[in-house]
Parts: structure tokens; sequence; C-alpha cells
């Protein structure tokens, strides 16, 4: 074991080499080749090129070298095609700040039993007049910078659930195709994350036509692992067991409590009733904040269906063409 794998259990060091290619004994040659790359792209700007950093991208596409540059340079040319976003990028932002406390994005402190962090969006929190959809996009974005820094997650991942209850149509409107477009570019194809699936429950109709509308812009690979559950939480449950789930989902933990994730950026003094400033995360150079006492969800206490929901299987409705139309002309 290399210096860089420090702190990995035994068990999460044979998954990475298992799962993902990863050998120590050529761990630094690996990275060396990704870096050596960088000349080739004289046009970006590699604002960070360290072993630690540059692991992450290999971790994120299985150590094939090529495809880890790729991301790598994705990464920061989206960050300079997008300058507005990645101004002030720290939690004490006033409109990262809005978001957070607004419960964009939730992060639960268990982890689910494949050691994978789970990420909650609920949509109807949504409150457009005080947040931009770019900003809950910078609050997502810096909460997985923060949260990238933990080796484990490296290897072992992310799940989101989106829960979709009471999101009206007029919300669902604002949710423009350029602007979905700037998501999925910055999630799919710019950030060195495994996401092991993404979760939609209780999502009306329109929301099923604005996915119909996103999935020329996903690869096959994301299409597969996004799941429309519907009200169905047993489907879900079969994917994301119920002991590592709040009530909201039919969990056996307490509901959400929506400034958890505030409060760990923003330090011990968060108020949800006052403004609060805090020397905040560089989210360039920032250290892992999650409690050490975060433990994820122990296998030998779970129970699962005998009819495993594999993943690209689940389905939906099919939409009518006037719903679909309806739903294209609120968006133009």
């Amino acid at each position: 074991m290399t210096h860089l794998q420090t702190g990995l259990s035994p068990e999460t060091i044979e998954k990475a080499r298992l799962e993902l290619n990863e050998n120590p004994d050529v761990l630094h040659q690996d990275i060396q080749q990704v870096r050596d790359m960088i000349i080739t792209r004289p046009d970006i700007g590699f604002l960070r090129t360290d072993d630690a950093f540059i692991l992450r991208f290999l971790r994120a596409r299985k150590f094939h070298q090529t495809d880890a540059f790729r991301l790598l340079a994705q990464y920061f040319q989206y960050r300079q095609l997008n300058l507005d976003m990645f101004k002030n990028f720290k939690a004490d932002d006033p409109g990262i700040k809005r978001a957070l406390i607004d419960g964009f994005p939730g992060v639960l402190e268990k982890r689910d039993h494949y050691g994978r962090k789970i990420l909650l969006l609920f949509a109807a929190n949504w409150d457009q007049s005080r947040n931009s959809f770019t900003d809950i996009l910078r609050a997502i974005l810096l909460s997985l910078e923060v949260l990238i820094e933990d080796q484990e997650l490296q290897i072992n991942g992310f799940v989101l659930i989106v829960d979709w209850s009471n999101f009206s149509f007029k919300q669902a409107s604002k949710l423009t195709p350029s602007i979905l477009k700037l998501a999925i570019e910055g999630l799919q194809d710019s950030f060195p994350a495994r996401f092991g699936g993404v979760h939609f429950v209780n999502q009306p109709w329109y929301i099923h036509a604005l996915y119909t509308l996103i999935k020329p812009f996903l690869k096959d690979k994301t299409r597969k692992r996004i799941f429309l559950h519907g009200n169905n939480l047993n489907s879900l449950h079969q994917l994301i067991h119920p002991e590592c789930l709040p009530s909201e989902f039919g969990g056996m933990l307490p509901p959400y409590d929506m400034g958890t994730w505030a409060r760990t950026l923003l330090g011990p003094d968060y108020s949800d009733e006052n403004e609060y400033t805090h020397t905040s995360y560089n989210a360039m150079h920032v250290k892992h904040s999650s409690s050490n006492l975060e433990r994820g969800c122990s296998p030998k206490h779970m129970t699962r269906s005998q009819s495993v929901v594999e993943p690209g299987t689940l389905k939906h409705e099919e939409l009518g063409e006037s719903e679909n139309t309806q739903l294209l002309l609120a968006l133009d």
C-alpha cells in the first residue's frame, strides 16, 4: 500500500483493485502518465495537478488513463467556460449559502450498504424567488468537492434521490433545456465522482417529459443508472435499503433535517434563523469534514426483497403527445 491509500480499509483497497483496476505497485506511474498528457491541452489552465487530485480522476474512470485525463481536462474546461459559477465558490457565498440552508443538497450521515454517500434533493423546496437554479447547482458542486476529499467515497461513490412530491408545473417550467444541460455537463461530464444511481420518486408526468428532453445529453451508462420509481418505494428499497433512509422515503431513520449539511459546511454556530458568516471552505483545497463517527449500514441487519430490480429495468408510463407539447411550450 502506498501513502496515497493511507486511511483506506483493507476491504476498500481490495474493492478498488477488483472494481477499479487500482494497483498500488504502479499507482505513481499511472498518475504520472495522466500528468504527462497535460501538455497536449495548452488551452486549459490545470490549476491543480498533485498526485492525490489526479488519483480521484483515475478512480472515476477505472484507471483508464486517457479517459481519466479527458475528465480532468473537462473538469477545468467547465470552470473556464462558466467563470461566473465559480466566483466566490465558497459555502458563505450568499447564493450558495441560501441553497445549502434550504437543503440543496441534503446529505445523509449514514452510507448505504455499498458504502456510498446518499444525497437528497427535495425538489418542491425550491423557492424560485429565493434561489436560482444556478446557485443550487453551485451548492451541489461545492458539496461534492467537499465529499470527494474522502478516499472511501472516491472508490464507493454516491447515490442521489430526488423527491418530486408537490413539485408544481410552474416550478418545472423553469427547468429549461439550457440549464439542465449545464447541470448534466457539470455532474456527468466534468466531475470525478462515481454515481451508482439517480432515483426519482413521486415524479409527476411533466418530470417524465423533462427526462425525455434531457435523454439525448445522457450517456448510456448514465441512463442505465436512472430509476423512475414513481410512488413505488418498494422498488427504491430493493436498491437502497430502508435502514439507510429517512422516513420520507419509507425508511427507518428519522425525518431528514434540512439544516444538517449546511451546518457541516458553515460551522458549529450555524443557525437556521440567523444569517451566519464564517471562514468557509475553499473547494479547491478543502479537507473532508464529515464526522469520523459516520457509519455505513451493516449488511447483516438487512433483508432484501426476493425480486431484485436490475439497473435500467424500471419503466414508466408513456406520455401522450399533448402532454409533451404542453411542457415544451412552458419551457420555451
